[in-house]
C-alpha cells in the first residue's frame, strides 16, 4: 500500500477531516491533501507526529518498504512489537521486549541466550540448536556490535 492510501486511511479510521489532521500534525489542509493525492510525502518531522497520533511506525506510513528486524534479539518487527521511547515515539530499532521505557533489557549477550533457549526450545528447536543459532546471529545486529567496541 503507499503512503497515500495509508494516511488516508488511518485519517478516516480515525474520524478526522483533512482540517482536524492538519491542525493535530501543524500543516495546512491542502498539505494534507497533497499527501493523500500522493503528490507529495511528509516530512521528517510530521511523520514522526503521525507515528505518534496513529501509533503506527514511520514504516508502515511509508508502505512497510523495508523488513524491520530488533536490532538486539533479531526478531522481525510489526507496529505491535516495536519498542517505544519514553515519549511515546516508535524505537524501530528494537522489539518491545528488548527496549523497555528507554532502557535495555539485555547487558549481556549470554542473559539474552539463555533466555531465548529457554523459551524457544520446542519439538522442532533444541535448547542447544537455539544457541548455536543465537550465539552466530547475535553478532551481527547493531546492538552487540555496538557493546563489542
Amino acid at each position: 500500500m503507499e503512503t497515500k492510501s495509508i494516511i488516508l486511511e488511518l485519517r478516516d479510521k480515525a474520524g478526522l477531516s483533512q482540517d482536524e489532521l492538519a491542525e493535530k500534525v501543524y500543516v495546512t489542509r491542502q498539505a494534507v491533501s497533497r499527501w493523500e493525492n500522493g503528490e507529495t510525502t511528509p516530512n521528517t518531522e510530521t511523520l514522526k507526529f503521525l507515528s505518534k497520533l496513529f501509533d503506527v511506525s514511520i514504516n508502515t506510513l511509508l508502505g512497510s518498504p523495508r523488513q524491520l528486524i530488533c536490532q538486539c534479539c533479531g526478531m522481525p518487527l510489526e507496529d505491535s512489537t516495536i519498542s517505544k521511547e519514553t515519549d511515546g515515539i516508535f524505537n524501530e530499532e528494537y522489539c518491545k521486549w528488548c527496549y523497555v521505557d528507554g532502557k535495555f533489557t539485555y547487558s549481556s549477550m549470554d542473559d539474552l541466550i539463555n533466555f531465548c533457549a529457554e523459551h524457544m526450545s520446542n519439538e522442532n528447536w533444541t535448547s542447544e540448536q537455539v544457541r548455536v543459532y543465537m550465539k552466530e546471529m547475535l553478532p551481527q545486529l547493531n546492538y552487540w556490535k555496538q557493546s563489542n567496541k
